[in-house]
């Protein structure tokens, strides 16, 4: 039983120091000449969808929610949101070359046909970005217009 008392002891030590570990939760600032939605004149129904299920890691606009101030559930948050400004940032939209922008497209349309995209972990804490059919209907043609029409 003594061991077990350590045991959850130096646990509780090590867990009260990783919070000390800090997470840069800073966003860098965004330019609305080059940003998704605003470049583009996104219709409102699309800049809603894309705001509740997709900027919070694919934009520099992300809000963190409480958990995420917790290590180490800290750093995975924050190890999800920059992996998924390295596929797309739609804060810099603009400034992405053509060939990059259409890849961006064909992956996003994939994802959102597959369900792969928004992760369904982080749809358990956000409801707003569990996204109907019509609504994946919805970016999906969206984003198939602009493919078709090479407005991007």
């Amino acid at each position: 039983m003594k061991i077990a008392k350590k045991i959850v002891f130096w646990s509780l030590v090590a867990f009260a120091l990783v919070q000390f570990i800090p997470i840069d939760r800073v966003n860098k600032p965004v330019d609305s000449k080059v940003n998704f939605v605003n470049s583009r004149k996104a219709p409102e129904k699309i800049r809603t969808l894309l705001k509740g299920a997709c900027y919070d890691c694919h934009s520099n606009e992300t809000i963190y929610p409480k958990y995420a101030y917790i290590a180490p559930v800290s750093w995975s948050v924050k190890s999800h949101v920059n992996e998924g400004r390295q596929h797309l940032n739609f804060s810099v939209w603009g400034t992405y070359n053509k060939e990059l922008k259409e890849n961006m497209l064909d992956r996003s349309i994939e994802a959102l046909k597959h369900k792969t995209m928004p992760m369904p972990g982080y749809i358990v804490y956000h409801k707003e970005a569990n996204l109907s059919e019509a609504e994946r209907s919805l970016l999906i043609q969206y984003f198939e217009e602009m493919l078709k029409t090479k407005t991007y």
